[in-house]
């Protein structure tokens, strides 16, 4: 089985503001994540960050340890969150299957060695987006289902940013070390994601982009609050947000995205807010 492996150095406000287009991208952006019978993995030195795809079509695939980890196996120090962005498939994690629906996440905690991916149809395959991060303790695997995530409305339409949040992995929700993932879907009319912006210098983030037509984009938006850059970005690519950046964007049509985060506290709260006419 091949895995595809990437590695992303963390860079600083000053070497951010003097990137063109394509340097932003290549720094940032995650463009391919799902290929046939294949895992994608991009290894972040923002907090060990690790954000991948598996797409399972003809065979299940088996997730290995990586040479950045120095592990004999890939959770031996990390736990793992999983959501589902294609149709059902299964994940089995050391031999006990769990049938993963549609949008639905599941949490793999430290110490499990095989963990294997597997669609129900190779027609019509699963697309698993997967995070990880370092872990200091081993907590219960748990699969949490769309009934089961915290659900928060934010946002009004008069604002363009009415959405409906979706809190997977959150510790008011499974137990976890650091990893926490969600889903925000923007309503009808809206276009902005977490719009007021904000930083939260404790802890990176990872945005990832679905349910976008083929033909529409969202401008995701990143940088200092007073240094503000963008990347277009189409469905189902990825990109990382340094703990110093805003991360938001808009779209020119509705669209969901998979947020994750690590780093020094699992306060979903905490963050710094972005008076809107600051921004530069």
């Amino acid at each position: 089985m091949k895995q595809n492996i990437e590695t992303r150095y963390a860079a600083s406000p000053r070497e951010v503001k003097k990137m063109d287009t394509q340097e932003l991208r290549d720094e940032f952006l995650i463009e391919d994540l799902f290929t046939k019978d294949q895992i994608k993995l991009v290894y972040s030195h923002y907090d060990r960050y690790i954000t991948g795809g598996v797409l399972p079509v003809s065979k299940p695939i088996t997730l290995e340890t990586i040479d950045q980890l120095k592990s004999s196996y890939f959770l031996e120090r990390r736990e793992l969150g999983i959501i589902n962005v294609g149709e059902t498939g299964s994940v089995s994690v050391d031999g006990k299957v769990y049938k993963i629906g549609h949008k639905e996440a599941l949490y793999v905690g430290q110490g499990n060695k095989k963990i294997v991916f597997e669609s129900e149809s190779s027609s019509n395959p699963a697309l698993f987006y997967i995070n990880s991060t370092p872990a200091h303790k081993a907590y219960p695997t748990k699969k949490i289902g769309l009934d089961d995530a915290e659900v928060v409305d934010l946002g009004t339409p008069e604002t363009c940013n009415a959405r409906t949040i979706r809190k997977y992995i959150v510790n008011s929700v499974v137990e976890v070390c650091q990893l926490q993932m969600g889903m925000t879907t923007l309503k009808s009319g809206s276009v902005w994601n977490t719009m007021p912006a904000h930083v939260h210098d404790r802890r990176m983030e990872v945005y990832f982009y679905l349910d976008l037509p083929q033909e529409q984009g969202v401008s995701h938006f990143m940088g200092e609050p007073t240094e503000t850059r963008h990347i277009w970005m189409v469905n189902h690519q990825a990109v990382i947000s340094p703990p110093w950046s805003i991360h938001s964007g808009a779209g020119t049509s509705s669209y969901t995205f998979i947020w994750g985060m690590a780093g020094e506290n699992l306060d979903y709260g905490d963050m710094d807010m972005c008076a809107i006419n600051e921004l530069r």
